[in-house]
């Protein structure tokens, strides 16, 4: 085992000098195993392995072992079978993307044909591999739980906590679609190509540490392997309808009992056959809007004027045109498209060609807009993915492929897309007086930012021997980035005619009023890991390589970075733009599973994980200008370096019977130069923000889950216990902290995101023809910031932030469905999806004096204050917003074959 330990080293770093490197997963897997004399329990070299239904297939060397490589994730059946021997098939087989599944079959000698032997997969062989926390969830599993898109399938899983993967910052997840990475990457916390559920083949969600093909992530990787046509024509058709039936409309304002058109869900999915076994499609479409239950109510348009600063109510003024009808405030459009032809060239050479869509549009409830609705902004975001991939199998032990990909986003936030639209309003209808909320105006921000990705991916699998499997490969990628984001100013600003004429204008990225500019980064990255592969051992073994070049200037001199300030005598203090150096790091990853028994397996792992900061913190205020107050500048570093995370992990999975498995896993990360936000003083004691890499936080947690399935009964459980700790909640907490006159944290806080337990539930029943699943979730709240009112001892004491505890929540979701058999293959498909059933008001955000949501200390300083003739003091903090969603059913009906 040393020797091989030995030529791993060795043969890794021969291939790394020889081949390129990637920097992505790949979208399948492979099966291994022996072949044994059932009497005897000798190795049966000769022996056939043929997977059912396809052409692969393999023969057992003199060691009685073979391995089939290259195989798309889903489950198989193989059939052994071998001259003077019983045949066998084994039903089961389930392969996962990334993942060996380990097999023994027994023949036992026979000297008449007889019935085959039908055996099942055992659960071991699926776990054997397992060097970390990961989970994979098949399309069967899929199709069956109570979710409406992949983030709740990422939800469910152990070490998700709040949304954050283990700990981390949101942005610190990998998101990908067949192995390509769709991160929005300006912001870093959202995917840009979005799969539905019914086109997810299988579902790869790392927790723990990855393995070096994975990078641009520090906390986890989630991979999304999408369908492909058959040689059987497959789809669906359904549409759904939904309504919140809640008891609590005395916080959700305006909803209806009978209004099932408040969501509407259309879906439609087709997979085939063009030309048999040569030419496949597969196409999946969804369209829905949802008005949402959040809101306002139309008491003001935006160009009604209204006074009440004035104490005495008869000299107030009020224009409110509005019909007071109820319009949604957090309502959404959702428009996804996914199509892929796949063609067969040979039995070893695979081409396939996809095109992913995203269209989307949604607001974001603003309580201060709940009486002006039509002044709140709209978020818009489209994306498109063009990709071409190529797979050859180009040997029984060897196969590459070749991925090239184009992502093209943009996203919006505006209420009208022309910033100089007619239909902007002045700045004097933003005067509300003292009711606590607009009553005229709109928002006047104006964003709008095109990203475009061109990715090139080389990957190469070579199955040495039994043993050895050695991945290499290389990603090269460049960003095209273009930010336009503004304020809308009115051009007779500071004169006579303010308040009586009105254009809108967008100054240009020199003014402190607009940030535009182009930028066009490359990031390079490779890696290569040996896979080695004992009867008890299996060891993962990599090392990658990571570049990055901001393609960006920096200013010389921080203290004057826009030569605002002019110096004639000290040219030192004067900036000069010098160009920013790339960035590159190294990382070793290493995992270990050992097999205890045939029913338990140990796993160890540790890896280095590098992700440079999100765009904007390089980029962000690209004239370089501050602005002439303390505290209202921040500005992008292109210096920035990559952020760390140093990982251990151990665990232990036990199959407590058959179909029943119990894993327990430990771990601990140290997060290091996480970006904040350092405080720089201008030569005339202007103080601002510049993006650094100052932040620290860490993370320990134990996590707990447990699975059965046998027969129409499935049970999955999992528990997080979780501590996160940090200096920082984001990247400008503590500069805001300072533009707040608050004194320096000189301790580890809680993070707001540091919920201590999390305990997920499923449980389902399914037939053929009907079945029910349920889920249920706990969740023991998150931090928040007390407050104490200005009057007690203790507002007087500098106390630290996340020291207090939300209320926690419950939550119970259900999916069910039936099929009607109808002529042919067609089934009638009915569905009924339940989420909130027991209408729970689980609060989300809450008032930092009182720690609930919907209320308030509220003083008689604060109750006078409040001057309006439209609403009560109480109606500012009455935010129904504070809550999650309440109960929401959902109905639906749709044709399947």
């Amino acid at each position: 085992m040393r020797f091989n330990l030995f030529f791993s080293f060795l043969l890794l770093l021969i291939i790394f000098l020889r081949f390129p490197q990637s920097a992505h997963a790949q979208v399948t897997g492979k099966i291994s195993g022996r072949v044994l004399e059932a009497n005897t329990g000798d190795p049966l070299p000769g022996a056939n392995v043929q997977i059912v239904g396809t052409s692969r297939g393999a023969s057992t060397d003199a060691n009685g072992e073979f391995f089939i490589i290259n195989l798309s994730p889903g489950s198989y059946t193989l059939e052994f079978s071998m001259v003077g021997y019983q045949s066998l098939r084994m039903e089961g087989v389930q392969v996962s993307v990334n993942r060996t599944t380990f097999v023994d079959a027994e023949l036992r000698e026979t000297v008449l044909q007889s019935e085959e032997i039908v055996v099942t997969a055992s659960r071991i062989s699926q776990k054997k591999d397992q060097t970390s926390s990961v989970r994979n969830v098949s399309s069967d599993q899929i199709k069956v739980l109570p979710i409406e898109n992949m983030q709740g399938i990422i939800g469910l899983q152990a070490g998700v906590v709040a949304g954050h993967f283990r700990g981390g910052r949101a942005n610190e997840v990998s998101y990908m679609v067949d192995g390509l990475q769709v991160n929005e990457a300006f912001r870093g916390e959202s995917q840009l190509i979005e799969v539905e559920p019914e086109a997810i083949q299988d579902l790869e969600v790392i927790t723990g540490t990855f393995n070096a093909e994975y990078g641009r992530a520090m906390s986890g990787v989630v991979n999304a392997v999408t369908k492909d046509g058959g040689n059987k024509l497959q789809g669906l058709a359904m549409v759904q309808f939904g309504n919140y039936l809640t008891s609590h409309k005395d916080v959700f304002i305006g909803l209806k009992d009978l209004d099932f058109n408040r969501l509407q869900d259309y879906k439609l999915q087709l997979g085939g056959p063009i030309i048999k076994n040569r030419l496949t499609f597969f196409t999946n479409f969804r369209y829905r809007t949802d008005k949402s239950y959040l809101n306002g109510i139309h008491r003001f348009n935006v160009d009604d004027s209204s006074n009440f600063q004035d104490p005495d109510p008869d000299n107030w003024y009020s224009e409110h045109s509005g019909d007071n009808s109820y319009v949604p405030l957090n309502d959404s459009k959702k428009f996804n498209w996914l199509s892929k032809i796949t063609a067969k060239l040979s039995q070893r050479l695979k081409l396939t060609f996809s095109y992913m869509f995203n269209k989307d549009q949604w607001q974001q409830y603003n309580h201060f807009y709940k009486y002006n609705p039509y002044g709140l902004a709209s978020y818009h975001k489209t994306s498109s993915l063009y990709s071409v991939n190529v797979n050859h199998l180009f040997s029984q032990s060897a196969f590459y492929e070749f991925k090239l990909s184009y992502l093209d986003s943009y996203f919006g936030h505006y209420v009208y897309e022309n910033p100089e639209d007619a239909r902007y309003v002045n700045d004097k209808y933003s005067r509300y007086g003292g009711s606590g909320f607009s009553t005229g105006d709109q928002q006047k921000m104006h964003e709008r930012r095109w990203l475009r990705d061109l990715n090139a991916k080389f990957d190469l699998t070579w199955q040495i021997n039994k043993n050895n499997s050695i991945k290499t490969g290389l990603l090269f990628t460049t960003h095209d980035l273009d930010n336009r984001y503004s304020q809308i100013r009115n051009l007779y600003y500071g004169t006579d005619l303010e308040y009586v004429l009105y254009q809108p204008v967008i100054y240009p990225d020199s003014s402190i009023y607009s940030d535009i500019y182009k930028m066009k980064p490359v990031e390079f990255s490779g890696y290569i890991q040996d896979k080695i592969e004992y009867e008890e051992m299996v060891i993962n073994l990599g090392v990658r390589y990571d570049y990055f070049d901001p393609k960006a200037f920096y200013p010389s001199q921080r203290r004057n970075p826009a030569n605002q300030l002019d110096f004639p005598d000290n040219p030192e203090k004067m900036s000069k733009l010098l160009p920013a150096k790339p960035q590159y790091q190294i990382s070793p990853r290493l995992g270990l599973a050992y097999q205890l028994s045939n029913v338990a397996l140990l796993h160890f792992s540790y890896g280095h994980f590098f992700q440079m900061p999100p765009l904007y913190a390089l980029y962000e205020n690209h004239a370089f200008r501050v602005a002439p107050k303390d505290y209202q500048t921040t500005m992008g570093n292109a210096r920035l370096k990559a952020q760390k995370t140093v990982q251990y992990e151990v665990g232990l999975w036990q199959e407590l019977s058959p179909g029943m498995g119990l894993e327990v896993s430990l771990y601990y990360r140290d997060i290091y130069s996480l970006l904040s936000t350092k405080i720089i003083s201008t030569y005339n004691q202007i103080e601002y923000g510049l993006y650094a890499n100052k932040d620290y936080g860490n993370a320990k947690g134990l996590e707990i889950k447990f699975d059965y399935e046998r027969g129409p009964v499935s049970v999955y459980v999992n528990y997080t216990l979780q501590y996160t700790r940090g200096n920082a909640d984001n990247p400008r907490f503590n500069f805001d902290r300072a533009g707040n006159s608050r004194d320096p944290i000189p301790t580890l806080i809680p993070m707001s995101w540091d919920q201590r337990h999390t305990l997920n539930a499923t449980a389902g029943y399914h037939q053929s023809d009907y079945g029910i699943t349920v889920t249920g979730y706990y969740n023991s709240g998150t931090p928040y910031t007390w407050t104490p009112q200005p009057t007690e001892p203790l507002a007087k004491l500098n106390l630290y932030p996340n020291f207090a505890t939300k209320p926690g929540k419950m939550q119970v979701d259900l999916n069910s469905y039936y099929l009607l058999k109808l002529s042919g293959r067609y089934d009638l498909k009915f569905t009924l999806n339940v989420y909130n059933l027991f209408d729970r008001l689980n609060e989300n955000i809450v008032n930092p004096e009182t720690g609930r949501a919907y209320s308030a200390i509220i003083t008689d300083v604060e109750r006078a204050s409040h001057l309006s003739n439209f609403n009560d003091v109480e109606d500012r903090y009455r935010n129904p917003a504070m809550y999650d969603p309440p109960r929401l059913v959902k109905f639906g009906v749709g044709v399947t074959f």
